[in-house]
């Protein structure tokens, strides 16, 4: 019952998180209309990308679970997609080979983890291994896109193209994750939980830093220097 109840909540809740990712295309999309300078300012390639893999990483773990876990796969296939979008974005602004080859691996990706669902069975448990292992390694990256996000907002003293409601709505998404990893049980969930327990980390110092920006001088003062 509890294993319903918290997945339920936490498929609601990232249904909710994809409002918020969809909230940064749409900033990104608004800022291009509006003809500014750097639709993507500030958004880190580096921090998107793990995104993505993050996303990517626990839609294939929820094909690697018997039995299949629809709570976990679907709306992270939808967030994967949707943080794809950032990354063409990305890739159109700047028009840099690093952008363009980041965004077609996410394609190649998604295709190839769609294909792979469809026509394999379950994964051995060497697979489901593998795969834990896996989404450390992208928690750990994960961690560093984070940090270099953070670290850019601090040098620039602005947030730029980044959305507040992305990373609201995300930090909701992570400690209903948190939740449901514990109700898996830490066995199956313990992938869930490491990875939900960073990303909320660097959700809330983000979210300090939309305040810093607003009200401290330091911050004022670099983003003076960065206009002249």
């Amino acid at each position: 019952m509890l294993f319903n109840f918290f997945g339920t909540l936490n498929s609601i809740l990232i249904v909710v998180s994809l409002i918020g990712v969809f909230s940064q295309v749409r900033t990104v999309w608004l800022r291009k209309r509006e003809s500014r300078h750097g639709a993507t300012e500030i958004l880190s390639l580096n921090k998107f990308f793990v995104s993505f893999l993050a996303y990517y990483s626990f839609f294939v773990y929820g094909m690697s679970i018997e039995p299949f876990n629809h709570f976990i796969v679907w709306p992270r296939l939808i967030a994967a997609l949707l943080v794809a979008v950032v990354l063409y974005e990305i890739w159109i602004d700047r028009k840099a080979i690093t952008s363009l080859s980041l965004f077609a691996l996410a394609i190649i990706l998604l295709v190839s983890g769609v294909t792979f669902g469809l026509i394999t069975d379950a994964y051995t448990d060497d697979g489901r291994k593998l795969m834990a292992a896996m989404i450390v390694i992208i928690t750990i990256f994960l961690a560093q896109g984070y940090i270099h996000q953070i670290m850019l907002v601090l040098k620039l003293g602005s947030t730029g193209a980044l959305d507040i409601k992305m990373s609201q709505l995300i930090l909701l998404m992570d400690f209903s994750t948190i939740a449901f990893a514990f109700v898996m049980g830490l066995e199956d969930g313990w992938p869930l939980l490491l990875l939900a327990v960073v990303s909320a980390s660097t959700k809330i110092i983000i979210l300090y830093l939309f305040r810093w920006v607003r009200v401290s001088k330091s911050a004022e003062r670099k983003r003076l220097a960065a206009a002249q």
